[in-house]
């Protein structure tokens, strides 16, 4: 391990550290910390005192109190999108988006890619603390262990269409997961069968072992060959690539350097706060789902081109771009409306994702020195360098995220697009069981069933069928029927 940290470091020399290093070591008081807020309710004079948490938050329940009458329901607060709503207390990750920062556990971002491998990283997303060498050793050895599959999950995703996109394999392999732990499963062991940390680290050494194993089937989906079967020996990543390319010769080794190189992706996307799928975790796992099926949902989120798919949009977008001479056009398309900017802004992100910098920098030294330069990077660095210094995109804070680079290095190292989400949806699997596990034990994790404002119709009365008639645009759309099913009808009555 020492030799490919010994790589990393003469890799990563010269890159910036974290924006953190001149900060103090306490942090400062959230929203301005603890304290009381004065509400007065101009309908009807009413003064309320709510408390302000050391977190900066008030208790949404408190609003209830609030009421002017009408149907005698308190205040809430409309929140689409949640946006501004503190949902769950988490010791995981920290994001501050104005200032460009990200921490593990504390641990800046850019100290663990510097320093780190995906392993560390995991352990002290899961369990809160680096670990020892021999913690280490134990926990790469568990994680390793549990990289076979099934036979069963074999068999199922061998039944699916050789065009399937990747992500739905890989989601079908895990709710296959699912029904092969029985005893993991509430359903048919009972609520409390996640009480002992015994049973929670089980399935998580199970799900960041066998996940990888399930992407390598994915991979191969399409390419009529079979993946390598698991290499305990080797370590996290280097399985990975060695699955995906070892076919049937055990003495393969993947290039350490290219193997590092993933490392490092994974290890920028093994947690990120409470993002779309993160969240999704959160709320399945509240109903008391098994972790498989709440592993699963999550992936399905990320799915989603809002999501976990923005890098592929980002490198049509360049090569729609076709050259340099061509950004200005581009960028006073973007500023018209008439085109779109993808990779630059994010929803926590005010500032430059510092994931962006260092993926930048593996991109350029490690990866394009070893399997060519990806012709798109010089539009990529031009139009990063033409939005940055224009005020329309600088007074927005649009900086550059982690999907803007990232693609760049998934096509450099042979990767179609379609697969780049589970590229993303690996590592994360990291953070998924992180806040799984932290819901467990979280005194405050109730089953989410979040508020709405009604809007409908208020009161009708049933009437009969014969005596109705069509109300409103809204109705089943035409769907007419395909030739193979005609093909059917006509061979069935024909006569």
């Amino acid at each position: 391990m020492s030799s490919r940290l010994d790589v990393l470091s003469r890799q990563m020399c010269g890159m910036q550290l974290s924006p953190t290093a001149g900060e103090e070591e306490q942090r400062p008081a959230p929203a301005g910390g603890r304290g009381t807020l004065t509400v007065v309710d101009n309908r009807t004079g009413k003064k309320y005192t709510l408390e302000i948490s050391d977190g900066g938050t008030i208790n949404a329940q408190a609003l209830k109190q609030i009421k002017a009458g009408g149907d005698g329901v308190g205040l809430r607060t409309y929140d689409p999108g949640y946006t501004n709503t503190t949902a769950v207390i988490s010791r995981i990750s920290f994001i501050d988006g104005d200032k460009g920062i990200l921490r593990y556990r504390g641990y800046p971002i850019e100290e663990l890619a510097a320093r780190s491998n995906m392993m560390e990283v995991a352990y002290l997303v899961l369990y809160g603390s680096l670990p020892t060498q021999s913690q280490l050793s134990v926990f790469h050895e568990a994680v390793m262990r549990h990289t076979a599959l099934p036979t069963e999950v074999i068999d199922v995703i061998h039944a699916m269409p050789h065009d399937s996109h990747p992500m739905g394999v890989l989601m079908t392999g895990i709710c296959a997961l699912s029904a092969m732990h029985p005893e993991a499963n509430p359903a048919l062991a009972g609520q409390g069968v996640y009480k002992t940390r015994e049973m929670q680290d089980k399935q998580i050494v199970r799900l960041l072992g066998k996940i990888p194993t399930i992407a390598a089937m994915a991979y191969h989906k399409s390419t009529g060959r079979k993946a390598a079967p698991p290499n305990q020996r080797l370590d996290y990543t280097e399985n990975f690539l060695y699955m995906l390319d070892g076919g049937y010769n055990p003495q393969y080794r993947p290039n350490p350097r290219l193997a590092r190189a993933l490392d490092i992706m994974f290890l920028l996307h093994a947690e990120h706060e409470m993002n779309c799928s993160t969240a999704a975790v959160r709320h399945l796992a509240s109903s008391g789902v098994d972790v498989y099926t709440a592993v699963a949902g999550a992936v399905g989120a990320l799915y989603g081109p809002l999501h976990g798919g923005a890098n592929e949009a980002v490198l049509r977008m360049l090569a729609r771009i076709g050259s340099v001479e061509n950004i200005p056009a581009f960028i006073a398309g973007v500023k018209n409306k008439k085109e779109k900017l993808f990779g630059f802004g994010h929803r926590v992100y005010r500032n430059f994702d510092p994931r962006a910098k260092i993926i930048k920098d593996v991109a350029e030294n490690e990866v394009f020195p070893l399997v060519g330069v990806d012709p798109l990077i010089e539009i990529a660095k031009a139009l990063q360098d033409a939005a940055l210094s224009d005020e329309y995109f600088v007074s927005r804070k649009l900086y550059p995220n982690v999907d803007f680079y990232s693609g760049l290095v998934y096509r450099a190292l042979g990767f179609p697009p379609q697969f780049f989400t589970v590229l993303f949806a690996i590592p994360r699997i990291v953070g998924y069981c992180a806040h799984w596990r932290e819901s467990l034990t979280d005194p405050d994790t109730k089953i989410i069933r979040p508020q709405q404002d009604y809007k409908g119709v208020w009161l009708r009365h049933y009437s009969d069928v014969v005596v109705r008639t069509a109300e409103g645009a809204d109705t089943l759309s035409k769907l007419p029927p395909s030739n193979a099913y005609n093909r059917r009808v006509a061979g069935e009555n024909w006569m």
